[in-house]
């Protein structure tokens, strides 16, 4: 049979203070404080409530003045300041979260704005609740105020907005209730015309016909600049041979294949244009001249027969060259419509020896038997007889072909320009013996003549000069003066 005896028998004379009965008070209940600060008041009353090992102690201690000095504690009083205690704590550490929250977003916002200087700020202040005091539900009264300052702070400070994120009420749905009006500077001086008062039906009728007009009237400057370009060619001209039969007992007008081929490679229409108004015409017409060089947009004159000396005042030093007469007087009167009418002229072999005949100067007959030293400028051997030109300063040339000085090209002449014309420049010259190669009419925008085939050059040749700048310049010209 065992025995039961209590730890502290062997001190005796110390009554054992008896335990407290529970209270039949209820207490309060533990759910009335807000659920995140359960954690808090676990660890405040954990702290705060006097362990059993010591109570035993104090209790069971041998000083009978301290067992007397014991006095039971009421259990609502220890209970309402530990839960005092445990609300303070709470508060303050929800406090300080918030605080570390708050500057976290004040530092975000200062740096969207450009990396402003921040302020750090200042901690809350801890609230403070003395024991006994009553709380409202859901919280203190210290912790309501705290909440109601975080959350104006947070009302009144703008919402940082993270990089790339769509602005405030973006894809929310119009509304079209609101009044936008524009900014004062988006609107006219004043009202356009049409929302005057003084507004009649003629006015209104004038604007119709003007915004017509200005319709029609690009519409004409569209087809003209769009428009393909339309070079006339001088036609060569075969007499009938005295007594001849069939074919050759006609006037017959042509063009070389191969100037028209040298200007079409610039994709413009190329129109040989006859002679008018011949004395003995079985069909006679209106059309002159002038109608030609009003409608085509530049002429080019091209080579062929000697020009007569009797078109530029002298008389043939041999019958072997007495020119084409009818052919001068039909060229020039071209030549000067075209003049008139500011479109361009270039002229080729014969072309250029026209051309400073028609602006008052003289030929050279025959080169050979004029001028001994000079060099041979024709020979059997026709477009593959070549020599040396050169351009002196001051000649369009070195603007068309930058950096050179000379060049080579073919020779077909056995007349050239003796005395130069007024108005006229020297644009070439032979390299060999100085006979003028090119002129240029200084007083229009394009008359020019060179002595040498440009339409036999290859383009892109090695050794003959490629011509193509001097068509491109022309043709150039042609557009800008077809309006």
């Amino acid at each position: 049979m065992s025995e039961n005896k209590p730890e502290n028998a062997g001190t005796t004379g110390s009554p054992q203070p008896a335990s407290p009965a529970p209270s039949s008070a209820p207490a309060e209940p533990a759910a009335s404080l807000p659920p995140s600060h359960e954690d808090a008041i676990r660890s405040a009353a954990k702290d705060t409530s006097p362990t059993a090992e010591e109570a035993t102690a104090r209790s069971s201690t041998d000083d009978p003045l301290s067992a007397s000095s014991v006095t039971p504690e009421d259990p609502r009083t220890a209970r309402l300041r530990d839960a005092a205690e445990a609300r303070s704590a709470a508060a303050e550490s929800t406090a300080r979260q918030e605080a570390k929250v708050h500057e976290r977003e004040v530092r975000r916002a200062g740096t969207y704005a450009g990396g402003a200087t921040m302020v750090k700020p200042e901690p809350l202040a801890k609230p403070t609740v003395a024991a006994g005091e009553p709380r409202a539900a859901g919280g203190s009264a210290a912790d309501l105020a705290t909440e109601d300052e975080i959350a104006t702070e947070a009302a009144a400070a703008p919402a940082a907005r993270a990089p790339g994120s769509p602005p405030p009420g973006f894809g929310a749905a119009p509304d079209f209730s609101a009044t936008n009006p524009p900014p004062p500077n988006a609107l006219p001086p004043s009202p356009p015309r049409y929302l005057k008062q003084s507004d009649s039906a003629w006015s209104v009728f004038g604007r119709i016909i003007a915004a017509r007009a200005r319709q029609l009237f690009d519409r004409a400057g569209q087809r003209i600049t769009q428009r393909t370009l339309r070079i006339g060619v001088s036609a060569r001209i075969f007499h009938p041979e005295p007594g001849a039969k069939g074919l050759r007992g006609k006037t017959l007008q042509y063009l070389e294949e191969s100037v028209a081929h040298w200007v079409m490679s610039r994709d413009v229409l190329v129109f040989m244009i006859p002679t008018v108004g011949h004395q003995g015409m079985l069909h006679p017409s209106n059309i002159r001249l002038r109608d030609y060089a009003k409608h085509l947009d530049g002429l080019l004159l091209q080579g062929g027969a000697d020009v007569s000396p009797q078109t530029y005042a002298e008389s043939a030093a041999s019958h072997e060259w007495p020119g084409d007469r009818v052919r001068d007087m039909y060229e020039l009167e071209l030549l000067h419509e075209f003049v008139e009418s500011g479109k361009p002229v270039l002229g080729v072999c014969r072309g250029c020896q026209l051309i400073n005949v028609a602006f008052g100067g003289t030929l050279y007959q025959d080169i050979a038997t004029e001028v001994p030293t000079a060099n041979a400028h024709v020979n059997e051997n026709y477009d593959q007889h070549r020599h040396g030109v050169h351009f002196p300063d001051g000649s369009t040339l070195l603007n068309m072909f930058p950096g050179r000085h000379d060049a080579i090209v073919n020779s077909i002449h056995h007349q050239a320009v003796k005395t130069l014309g007024r108005d006229l420049n020297i644009e070439a010259v032979s390299a060999s013996d100085g006979i003028i190669e090119a002129v240029r009419y200084r007083r229009a925008p394009f008359v020019m003549g060179v002595q040498w085939h440009p339409e036999f050059h290859r383009a892109g040749g090695p050794e003959l000069l490629d011509c193509t700048p001097l068509l491109d310049t022309f043709l150039r010209v042609a557009r800008e003066t077809r309006f």
